[in-house]
């Protein structure tokens, strides 16, 4: 990204800070269904609305894909550089007074994200990284664990699917979750995926497992964790990206075993 990297970064911190501030002085107000229990609420949209104008002030050759308007449309990858946004990552959470919930907002180039600021309004926590200049937590450096074995590894894994396809879809979830409960050490579901992704960067975890890559819900935590020294694949193990079907991030370690799981449960069950 050469010298633009700082300065960019420093625009995301700008906006991820203006959506924290809306959600953590908003109530949710109307909840408008998405689908088979997914919704957005008020504060989604407001979010979105206010990141997507503070960032065509400041950067308006670059693009903007946020997940409300992105709604029912798949990725399409483009040659230049593109904000992609997820107002409220972990609305389930936001909408029951769960304080787990984030803003993120990643940068991509392509299909690669190489810029990422995630914010936890309610932790009062910045997570934040670009390319080649390493990831921080409130401006001080992070790295992932040491973990070097899985059954010594905290393991967060993604929400279970809803929707058109669900039961199929989490027979392979259900199949990797009790693999690992007889392999890790623990397992957790925090209901927001950019959390996971910042807390395999901090070393607070040591693996995540998303089934699924919805851009909106990665980017920001992706280029955050690679720059924490995280590897981060699709579920074959080639290195993610935007098109991938599957998100697996982990402390090098660990990666490995993970990997494994993965393989048995879809060898066994699908």
């Amino acid at each position: 990204m050469g010298d633009d990297a700082r300065g960019l970064l420093s625009v995301a911190q700008e906006a991820a800070g203006i959506a924290s501030e809306l959600i953590r002085t908003r109530l949710p107000g109307v909840v408008t269904a998405k689908g088979d229990r997914d919704m957005a609420t008020e504060v989604d949209y407001a979010v979105e609305r206010a990141v997507r104008d503070h960032l065509r002030e400041r950067t308006p050759e670059i693009g903007f894909l946020g997940e409300e308007q992105a709604e029912g449309a798949g990725w399409e990858p483009g040659a230049g550089l593109r904000w992609v946004l997820d107002p409220v990552d972990g609305t389930v959470n936001f909408l029951h007074g769960l304080p787990l919930c984030a803003v993120s907002l990643g940068l991509v180039r392509g299909d690669v994200p190489v810029l990422g600021v995630i914010e936890l309004p309610f932790l009062r926590s910045r997570h934040s990284a670009a390319e080649g200049l390493g990831a921080t937590v409130d401006g001080e450096p992070i790295k992932v664990s040491a973990a070097a074995a899985l059954d010594g590894a905290l393991v967060s894994v993604g929400d279970f699917a809803v929707g058109d396809g669900a039961p199929e879809e989490n027979r392979l979830r259900l199949a990797i979750t009790g693999l690992l409960a007889g392999r890790a050490q623990r397992i957790r579901m925090f209901g927001s995926a950019a959390i996971d992704l910042a807390w395999v960067a901090e070393g607070r975890i040591d693996a995540c497992l998303m089934m699924n890559n919805r851009p909106w819900d990665t980017a920001a935590g992706v280029a955050i964790a690679r720059e924490a020294g995280a590897l981060v694949v699709d579920r074959d193990g080639t290195p993610h990206t935007m098109r991938s079907t599957a998100t697996v991030c982990a402390t090098p370690g660990v990666l490995a075993e993970v990997l494994a799981v993965v393989r048995e449960a879809h060898a066994t069950y699908r």
